[in-house]
């Protein structure tokens, strides 16, 4: 396995690169220093279209054997489409199975989870969008390549729903968590960026 030189985060709905999670990963690879890789975390339009095409805009050039990916939720969603298309490594948190079904009721304005003076238009089209980059369930080499973080407690997605569309992927199926995954960093966040092949020093292990 390659060691990436670029881990790209992609945040969910309503969130954006000041996310908690998307933070954590960040301080993460800063503590690592020069052995971590490029961290890219861009604001992701509320287009799934453009969101993908941003995406993957930022690794453009890149052997995508050095291209690494986490996505939460909605992100989550985008970066199985994007492992699928590159054949990269990525880990999924709690990823959206179905978004052209759940989000469909909130078309209309929404505002960013961290920044509510942050607006934007969700539309029918950004609906059909969703449904037009449905990944599906991964094919074998595909599922390989992802790890697959999930909690039981989930309040927004159904776990069941994530871990049968995910089930030949590697799997880590917490009790607790909720859909935040509100223990990431003391539980989650070095075996992700393990399993990305970014190695993570003894001394720097729980530190």
């Amino acid at each position: 396995m390659s060691t990436p030189t670029h881990l790209l985060y992609l945040h969910g709905f309503r969130s954006s690169p000041a996310s908690t999670k998307a933070r954590q990963v960040g301080t993460r690879l800063r503590e690592l220093g020069d052995a971590a890789p490029t961290w890219l975390c861009p604001q992701l339009p509320a287009s799934p279209r453009a969101a993908l095409a941003l995406a993957a805009s930022l690794v453009e050039g890149v052997d995508p054997h050095r291209v690494a990916l986490i996505g939460s939720s909605l992100g989550g969603y985008y970066a199985a489409a994007l492992a699928a298309r590159f054949g990269c490594r990525a880990a999924l948190l709690n990823p959206a199975v179905d978004p052209a079904r759940d989000l469909a009721k909130l078309i209309g304005t929404q505002s960013c989870w961290q920044d509510p003076e942050l607006r934007f238009e969700f539309t029918a089209q950004h609906v059909a969008e969703l449904r037009a980059i449905d990944p599906g369930e991964p094919d074998a080499a595909t599922a390989a390549a992802l790890l697959v973080v999930v909690a039981r407690d989930d309040d927004v997605l159904d776990w069941r729903e994530m871990t049968q569309r995910y089930r030949h992927a590697t799997l880590r199926v917490a009790e607790h968590g909720g859909h935040a995954l509100d223990d990431f960093a003391q539980h989650h966040l070095d075996a992700v960026l393990e399993f990305l092949g970014i190695a993570i020093p003894a001394s720097k292990h729980d530190s």
